[in-house]
Parts: C-alpha cells; structure tokens; sequence
C-alpha cells in the first residue's frame, strides 16, 4: 500500500488534481479516452477500467508512452463479485480513491416497437444498479480519501441530454441510429440517482456530481453520416455537435478543489440541446 499524505488545496490551479487516484469505468470508448487522458494530464493516476482486456491495455500503452500515469483493471462492473475483488486490489495498492468517474455503459440502438422488457433491465443494470454498487463498494477508500482535500472525494455519473428530453423522432427517422426509450428512462435515473448519493454522502464529504454530454458523434460516424450529422448540429443553438475533449473541462472542475461546494448538480456540457 502506498503512504498517502495531506493534499492541500491548489490555489494557484485549483482544477490540478496530482497525486490523486481516480477510477474511470468505461474508459476505453469514445468519451472515455477523452476522459482518461485529461484527469491523468491534470496529474492524477488513473485507474483504467473496460470489459476488454485488451483494448484496457491498448489505451494504458497509448497513455503511458506520452508520460502519463495510468493502470489498468480490465472487469465487468455488473460482476459484484469481480468488482469486490478489483476494489480490494485498489485499497491494498493505493489505499483510498479520491475521484470516481461512472462512464460505463452498453446498449443497442432501438425505437418503441423494438424494444424489450429486457433492454430495459440490461440499461438499468449497467447505467444505475451497477453504478450505485461501485458507489457502494467504493464508500471505505472514497472516504478515507475524503479527509486529505480540502474538497473531499468526488463521484462523477456520466448521464446523458436523454435523460432531460425526449430525442426528436424526425431527426433519427429509418436511419436505424435511434436512441431508444430504455436509454434516456436509465440515464434519467442515474440523474436521480446523484441527487440522491449527493444528500446521503455530503456528510462524509464526498461529492456526486453528474455530467450530461449532449451529441458527441465519433469522427468515422459523421464520414459515414453526413446528412443525419447535419441535422444533429442543426437541433443544436450552437449549430455543432461536440467534441470529446470537451468534457475534459467540466470533468476537472468536478473532480478538483474548484468545485469544492458543489454535490448534487447534473451539469449539461451539450451546445445548448436541452436549452430549446
């Protein structure tokens, strides 16, 4: 186990987060590495987290030839069992966990007439049960963590403008691309979720937080598609969709000093969308 130390707050940067050990679940998909690589630059450990092993140790590679500091825990965060032992792996190397960042999530396109009893049971379980169970498991380094800033620790769901509003069904038409109704019900939940852990947890200074991107197309989406991507931007105040390392941003002010009287919020990093 590592000995840790007293980290007083930055006030000459107080979005800097070094020495800190953060936990970011779904870290090798197209937010994720965003995400990944911005709370490592901003000088945390970042504890990569994804169902393939592989594609976990691809990404550590990538960070790690560029001087950043990051580790690898390639599991699956619905195996309570799996994440038991991989939360006991963190306390005995690093001994707390100051930021946890809940990203994971998977799911399928769908529209009202295809969708399941099912798709909702496997959204839930991923976007809330998972992500309160992580909370859960994670409470006795969160807290010991919660002593050493002058912020606490911080939890951060990665909700979604779906969880706020409704997608519009005359953008997404036949494309095939629709955002289904078990999506926005898990995400919205999730947002209720923070609320609720933010009330609960505030005594033991750790903060939960939620960011909700808006759209977020990967590049060789918009090559493919350009005139669904075109209306996209159009639906947007902004007139564009977002980039990844946008999030970085309003991630660092989460999980750093410079937010330290703010719990409970779900912060909308979306161009606007659900301002209309």
């Amino acid at each position: 186990m590592t000995e840790s130390r007293l980290l007083l707050p930055n006030d000459d940067n107080p979005f800097r987060i070094d020495g800190r050990i953060a936990l970011l679940t779904g870290a090798t998909g197209h937010l994720g590495q965003a995400m990944a690589e911005g709370l490592a630059r901003a000088g945390a450990h970042v504890i990569l987290n994804g169902r393939s092993a592989e594609k976990v140790d691809r990404l550590k590679k990538t960070l790690k030839a560029q001087g950043l500091c990051v580790s690898g825990a390639a599991f699956d965060i619905t195996d309570t069992g799996v994440v038991e032992a991989q939360i006991q792996r963190i306390a005995e190397e690093h001994g707390q966990l100051d930021i946890l960042v809940n990203n994971a999530y998977s799911g399928r396109p769908g529209t009202m007439a295809g969708s399941t009893s099912q798709d909702f049971e496997n959204a839930y379980r991923i976007a809330v049960t998972a992500v309160f169970s992580m909370v859960q498991l994670c409470l006795p380094l969160l807290k010991a963590a919660a002593q050493r800033h002058a912020a606490g620790a911080s939890v951060i769901n990665i909700g979604s403008m779906y969880g706020m509003v409704s997608p519009n069904a005359s953008i997404y038409g036949d494309s095939g691309l629709n955002s289904p109704p078990y999506y926005g019900a898990a995400k919205a939940a999730l947002i209720q979720l923070t609320r609720y852990t933010a009330c609960h947890l505030a005594p033991e200074r750790i903060r939960v937080n939620c960011i909700s991107p808006g759209p977020f197309p990967a590049s060789e989406f918009v090559e493919k598609n350009p005139a669904f991507h075109q209306k996209l931007c159009a639906q947007s105040p902004m007139g564009r969709t977002g980039e990844p390392r946008e999030l970085i941003g309003p991630l660092l002010f989460l999980s750093s000093d410079a937010s330290s009287y703010v719990t409970g919020i779900n912060l909308p990093v979306d161009g606007g969308w659900t301002s209309w």
